[in-house]
């Protein structure tokens, strides 16, 4: 089949993607959408960094040409560095399909997969359940919603009020994140040996073990020293909880035998429900202009949510810290 042939119907199959979808190259796992599309070249343009790149008609009639002379397929580590794109807007050719797990692009007979991550997003969207009585969700789905309407690149030009929001969304979460975290450790220790590091997609994990010490009886730790000849007085110091307790029935200040010091700090200081409870109710009617499937499972995860604000953290303010 002469390449203008299967140029034009890859041009076909561009035309038709929607708005907004994402393609993924098999190698560096960079995303970027179609800008543009014209008979001598695709413009795309990478979602990350933003950057716009033409994909010349000759280069993708360079890659048909090794697939098709291939025996059985053409490994795409053989491609320049700066050419992983090409083969990802290739796969969306009805008979082209890349195999990461061989790492190859090969031409096919029948129907074949893409490199389009906008349909994988999709299936996760569908089979994902929101978890139930994790609070760390609810306040991770506002801060990712301020996130999303402040530019934080240069927090400094940000407006006061904006900086306490996301301030206070950043402290709840880091606290229900912490609870969440110290939970899966307690599982996890179960499930983990010394020196054997567990991986995940993100990361990896390994038990490991501190030492900490702690004196023994004062009676019995001055008796060792004592056969041990070194005089007890050497080992002698202030309690500082006793010296609390006598400032109270002398007539020392605690000036006389404290040296203070003071340092500034921002703390949160109370959470306003209504208005997490408000904000909600706002992303729920923006989804409610969306009327695909996607959008309508994240309007029922608010609604959710919604059900739930009433056990979103709070803060007294009728505590104060002691220093």
């Amino acid at each position: 089949m002469p390449f203008s042939v299967s140029w034009h119907t890859l041009l076909d199959e561009l035309d038709e993607l929607s708005e907004g979808a994402e393609l993924i190259t098999p190698l560096s796992h960079d995303r970027f959408r179609i800008a543009d599309v014209q008979e001598h070249h695709v413009l795309i343009a990478f979602s990350e960094t933003g950057e716009r790149r033409p994909l010349q008609r000759e280069q993708f009639e360079t890659l048909y040409r090794r697939v098709q002379d291939s025996t059985d397929a053409f490994a795409l580590d053989r491609l320049p560095a700066d050419a992983d794109p090409y083969p990802a807007v290739l796969s969306l050719h009805p008979r082209f399909e890349i195999d990461e797990e061989r790492g190859v692009i090969t031409e096919k007979d029948g129907v074949t997969d893409s490199q389009l991550a906008s349909d994988e997003s999709a299936a996760d969207e569908r089979e994902r359940i929101e978890p139930d009585g994790i609070d760390v969700y609810s306040d991770a789905l506002l801060l990712i919603d301020a996130l999303e309407r402040h530019d934080m690149s240069d927090i400094t030009a940000l407006e006061t009020d904006a900086l306490v929001n996301v301030y206070t969304l950043c402290s709840d979460v880091q606290r229900n994140a912490n609870e969440l975290r110290q939970d899966i450790a307690d599982v996890l220790l179960d499930r983990l040996h010394h020196d054997q590091p567990v991986h995940g997609q993100y990361g990896s994990v390994q038990r490991t073990s501190r030492r900490s010490r702690s004196l023994r009886d004062e009676e019995e730790v001055l008796t060792m020293l004592d056969e041990a000849g070194i005089d007890r007085e050497r080992v002698m110091s202030v309690d500082s909880s006793k010296v609390a307790e006598t400032l109270e029935v002398t007539e020392l200040a605690a000036s006389d035998v404290y040296e203070t010091s003071e340092s500034e700090y921002v703390r949160k200081s109370e959470v306003d429900e209504d208005v997490k409870e408000s904000r909600l109710q706002g992303l729920k009617d923006r989804l409610a202009a969306s009327d695909d499937a996607e959008s309508d499972e994240l309007r029922r995860e608010i609604e959710t949510l919604e059900e739930r604000i009433d056990d979103l953290t709070s803060f007294s303010t009728g505590t104060q810290m002691q220093g």
